[in-house]
């Protein structure tokens, strides 16, 4: 906790927070406004896959330019960016001319400068503190960020039940500034360097740090887990909006109190993680806690009562989080130095790739089937990858050093 006092951190944690709180505000905002302009739920995977469908292409372009290119430059000027899509949003909200596919297609102006930036952002926790104290501060980090999930989505609620949807995506565009002033001031100058072949990145191909990554098997189910928990698990929070309002005839009251809960569990989950042994292996506690995400899935697939979505929503906040923020621990401490942002572009592109696709094909079968049983069979085989890659992993020696 004494990170948070600071300077640098502390303000960048605050402007983080900020920053987050706004996104959750629009993320409960934009697939409840989809719903209501009469969306089906394979538009609501087709938005989630225009958010996270660019990473798929673009997160490894964005860890090159993690290494090489100056941060603080790079995530301005793409968060301005992205600053003018809610803005655009309540401009036309104000005027009544909102449409479905003017929504996905901002969503896709998001996904791309997201996949350019998130590696570079990512990486900026490891530039503020110490390796000693990089699992503590990516806690904090996941800390802060599960509480906008917490802050966010309860302010969404309050705003569209009084002014509307604008409400939410007004906050939204504002919550941007603290970040962007944030990343112009207190972060640090980046030292544009070029990376020797020898060390993994630097032989003119995309892809090298990459495969540098993927030919350790310590390092591969790091990123093998947690591409399974995002295509297989994330589609819970995708189509959490569908669940509540088909499901359960609720409204979007009920559906803001689960997206919360899920933060709160998430919350709950980076303040046990900061009570962990920085110098434990985090793989089991990794690979469970995605096992137990897995389950949470399928239990919320199963659940008849909407009093008790919310409580299965903590559990798997706890459950994605705990996963997620300890397979990043994990590849920030083993990967080298020199290939570091092409390592978190990999747990950018398993996290939020497998997110988008894992929302475009649970759209079809959501629409095909209903969200019930798409949302089941997810669970089911989410415990059967899961399983299937911790065997390899957890037996698998760590690097032999960090450069």
């Amino acid at each position: 906790m004494r990170l948070l006092l600071t300077r640098r951190f502390g303000t960048f944690w605050l402007a983080s927070l900020l920053s987050n709180i706004g996104t959750w505000a629009q993320q409960v905002a934009q697939p409840w406004l989809l719903l209501s302009l009469g969306a089906s739920p394979w538009l609501l995977g087709l938005d989630s896959f225009a958010l996270g469908g660019p990473g798929l292409l673009l997160t490894l372009v964005g860890g090159v330019l993690a290494d090489r290119a100056d941060r603080r430059l790079l995530i301005a000027t793409l968060q301005s960016i992205q600053m003018l899509c809610p803005v655009l949003i309540v401009v036309l909200l104000l005027h009544g001319s909102i449409q479905p596919w003017i929504i996905v297609a901002l969503s896709l102006v998001v996904g791309v400068t997201d996949a350019l930036s998130m590696p570079s952002f990512q990486t900026i926790v490891s530039t503020l503190v110490s390796r000693q104290q990089l699992p503590t501060g990516i806690a904090l980090n996941t800390t802060q960020f599960n509480l906008s999930r917490i802050l966010g989505p309860s302010l969404a609620g309050v705003l569209m039940a009084s002014i509307g949807a604008v409400g939410a995506f007004a906050v939204s565009a504002a919550s941007y500034l603290p970040f962007i002033a944030v990343a112009l001031w207190i972060l640090p100058r980046a030292t544009v360097r070029v990376v020797a072949p020898a060390e993994g990145g630097g032989d003119g191909h995309l892809l090298a740090g990459a495969r540098a990554v993927l030919a350790q098997p310590a390092l591969r189910g790091a990123v093998l887990t947690v591409l399974m928990g995002s295509l297989l698990c994330s589609p819970l929070l995708t189509f959490c909006p569908v669940l509540v309002k088909t499901e359960f005839q609720a409204d979007v009251a009920q559906f803001s109190l689960t997206v919360s809960a899920f933060g709160a569990g998430g919350l709950l989950g980076g303040l046990l993680l900061m009570a962990v042994d920085p110098a434990r292996d985090r793989r089991p506690l990794a690979s469970w806690a995605a096992s137990g995400f897995a389950a949470v899935v399928l239990l919320s697939a199963l659940n008849p009562w909407a009093w008790a979505l919310p409580l299965l929503f903590v559990a798997g906040g706890l459950a994605m989080t705990a996963a997620n923020a300890s397979a990043n621990a994990w590849l920030q401490s083993q990967a080298p130095a020199a290939i570091r942002g092409q390592t978190v572009s990999l747990f950018m592109l398993a996290m939020r790739g497998g997110t988008a696709l894992g929302g475009l094909l649970t759209g079809l079968t959501v629409s095909a089937w209903g969200v019930r049983e798409a949302l089941a069979l997810n669970g089911l085989l989410a415990l059967l990858a899961v399983a299937m890659v911790r065997r390899g992993w957890l037996r698998a020696r760590p690097p032999a050093a960090v450069a």
